[in-house]
């Protein structure tokens, strides 16, 4: 089993047994023995833009900003934001490098940033994370709750929500239309 799952993403399968979960294509973020935090991709917050968001928490927005949307990014402090961006945005003691082309900060700078002149190349913004306890996570995966991917930037930033979790599947050789929602025993 791999210990490490940080820059990886997690697909649901049907048999999740989760509804939050349903068909869900999840960024793992950290991951060691004691915990494992990740931010759902393709479950965007109804009715809720960036613009909109940044201006209820008062934030001075300097340029135009296009209508992006926020994730519902899980149900774990869904009352705190998220922000996974490229790499051009680093704010010294709060900025953790997930992988090559993605880091993930979640204080007030990157807000600023966001709406500055001179925003991160690529963000998006998420409310909540997804989180498990010490071996919850190895468990889902012995059990089959989850596929595991490599993270690519077009399911990462991509505005096409609903196409994310067909996407992830493809890009590991599955095809969604052959998933069964139980799995055998032998």
């Amino acid at each position: 089993m791999q210990t490490d799952l940080a820059g990886r993403i997690l697909i649901a399968m049907p048999s999740i047994g989760d509804g939050r979960f349903e068909r869900s294509v999840i960024l793992i973020c950290a991951h060691d023995e004691e915990y494992a935090m990740g931010i759902v991709l393709n479950k965007p917050v109804a009715h809720l833009t960036l613009p909109f968001m940044l201006e209820q928490l008062d934030v001075d927005i300097q340029s135009d900003l296009a209508d992006g949307f926020v994730l519902d990014g899980g149900p774990v402090r869904n009352d705190r934001g998220f922000v996974l961006h490229s790499a051009d945005f680093h704010c010294e003691g709060a900025t953790i490098d997930i992988g090559d082309s993605c880091r993930l900060t979640a204080t007030r700078d990157i807000l600023d940033a966001l709406a500055s002149e001179k925003p991160p190349e690529k963000a998006v913004l998420a409310l909540g994370y997804s989180g498990w306890g010490p071996g919850q996570l190895e468990a889902e995966l012995v059990e089959n709750a989850w596929l595991v991917g490599d993270l690519d930037e077009c399911i990462l930033y991509g505005p096409d929500h609903d196409r994310k979790w067909n996407d992830a599947l493809r890009q590991i050789g599955v095809n969604s239309g052959r998933i069964q929602a139980g799995s055998g025993q032998a």
